[in-house]
């Protein structure tokens, strides 16, 4: 039986990604495609990653025709876990592609997860409910084998005599080491590595190391792997990064997990183990504040080459972090962020504003906190309510007209609020513009002993970066608030 697999992430049809350029190949999918061909099937894969569109997949299906389509998009990727509609169309539309051609499909992804019926509905045979790996192949076993009976497959959705019907999901894996290494050999890494080469000068590729968040912040849609944290052997991530050396020089690495090492020592065991193979690793990670407090919990991460520390400080009012059940302090963050600066890492912010009953006060209090603090970086989003929250099942019943953002940068409040649509929206640019005062003055401050191009540029662009700030605060404040 020949299996294609794609994924339904097309960079071009997320504006500020594509303008970006700093895109990942789709790890979750290389690791299904993996595990089905290691079981025997004859597996190829189409990465729509830089393709123009769905019909960029038929001349694909038409020269490979496979018995089966597996559109399984990548679980690791926040970018899928937005279930941007964008991508949602993309998917029906190959889906649809593929029925006419009498090929069977197959899809994984939060979004398909989330709305099963609708993609059923839309030319799929199957959805996979959860973490897939071994739902599709299951299925495609059940077809090889002439049954199409699929009664029994845990986590599978289909339609029978009209009706939707559903397996309840299967457990997650809790020993991901049984699974094999993504099929790296399947993915043409080059148009990566040249987009990152120029938009950032260095080639970063992304790897998971654990799947799951054990964290219940009340906002946080996991989907596909949910509350339970597992993680692999660090034994098993280093052979990992040792095949990937031989086949691709990156330079950087982006571990695309939600919390990165929570294992009690497993950061000290891989930074170990790369030092013993001589690994000498670039890297950035996402982690929580109060995970970030001690010397024992930075030090290895230090050795090991983290670069980059990604924490979800979302505000600076303790009120709002209240609200969204973090389970963090003002004060950690400011605790984790000296740290990580005393250790030579970089912290960086992701902000959310527009979490119902937040107010000015709150707003303000996130700012000073970023100018106190002042972040190597900051990512700003609106709260976004998705299937299988508590935030979401508190203001669902206003999101009648829209539910899901179209591309990464819509930004769009969906639900009411305290200030309208309008004012997150400028707030964001209010944001950004000040951060970038505040970063070109910290910067000049410390190297001001130094004189050098970098300091001389500063100097030219702080007065633009300025003005830039006082046009942006001035349109906020022209936003009606009623």
């Amino acid at each position: 039986m020949k299996v294609l697999f794609t994924h339904s992430y097309f960079l071009r049809f997320d504006p500020k990604q594509w303008e970006t350029q700093q895109p990942y190949a789709p790890y979750g999918t290389l690791t299904a495609a993996a595990l089905v061909r290691q079981q025997g099937f004859e597996v190829s894969f189409f990465d729509v990653m830089f393709a123009h569109g769905p019909e960029d997949l038929r001349p694909v299906l038409k020269a490979e025709r496979p018995d089966v389509l597996v559109i399984y998009d990548d679980g690791f990727n926040y970018l899928t876990k937005m279930c941007l509609t964008n991508m949602r169309e993309a998917a029906f539309a190959m889906a649809a592609m593929a029925r006419q051609m009498g090929i069977r499909v197959m899809i994984s992804s939060s979004d398909s997860t989330d709305h099963y019926a609708d993609y059923l509905a839309h030319d799929t045979d199957v959805v996979l409910l959860g973490e897939a790996e071994y739902t599709v192949l299951e299925v495609l076993q059940r077809w090889q084998a002439g049954n199409n009976d699929l009664q029994g497959i845990a986590g599978a959705a289909w339609m029978q005599e009209g009706q939707v019907a559903n397996q309840p999901r299967r457990p997650v894996i809790r020993n991901l080491d049984e699974l094999p290494l993504p099929a790296w050999d399947l993915v043409n890494l080059k148009p990566y590595q040249i987009a990152w080469q120029i938009s950032t000068g260095y080639f970063s590729i992304n790897i998971g190391t654990t799947r799951g968040c054990p964290y219940k912040c009340n906002w946080c849609a996991k989907p596909i792997y949910g509350n339970r944290y597992n993680a692999r052997s660090p034994e098993h991530v280093v052979e990992e990064l040792l095949l990937l050396r031989t086949k691709v020089k990156y330079d950087h690495i982006w571990f695309c997990d939600d919390i990165f090492g929570l294992k009690p020592g497993w950061v000290k065991r891989f930074a170990e183990l790369t030092r013993e193979h001589g690994l000498r690793l670039r890297f950035k990670i996402q982690s929580r504040a109060d995970l970030l407090l001690e010397d024992a919990q930075i030090e290895p991460l230090a050795e090991a080459g983290c670069e980059t520390v990604w924490m979800g400080a979302e505000s600076g009012s303790q009120r709002i972090l209240d609200a969204m059940d973090k389970g963090t302090t003002i004060a950690q963050i400011a605790q984790a962020t000296a740290q990580l600066k005393k250790h030579g890492i970089r912290p960086a912010f992701f902000l959310q504003f527009g979490y119902p009953g937040e107010t000015m006060e709150d707003i303000e209090l996130t700012l000073d906190m970023v100018k106190r603090l002042m972040p190597e970086d900051i990512g700003i989003s609106v709260s976004y309510p998705l299937p299988g929250t508590p935030f979401y099942d508190r203001v669902k019943a206003e999101l009648v007209q829209k539910a899901n953002w179209t591309d990464s940068d819509e930004l769009a409040l969906m639900f009411n609020n305290t200030y309208p649509p309008g004012f997150y929206k400028q707030l964001h640019r209010y944001v950004h513009a000040m951060y970038r005062i505040q970063r070109a003055r910290y910067q000049q401050s410390k190297d001001a002993s130094v004189f050098s191009l970098a300091y001389l540029n500063r100097m030219v662009r702080i007065p633009y970066y300025a003005w830039q700030e006082q046009q942006e605060y001035r349109r906020l404040k022209q936003v009606p608030v009623s």
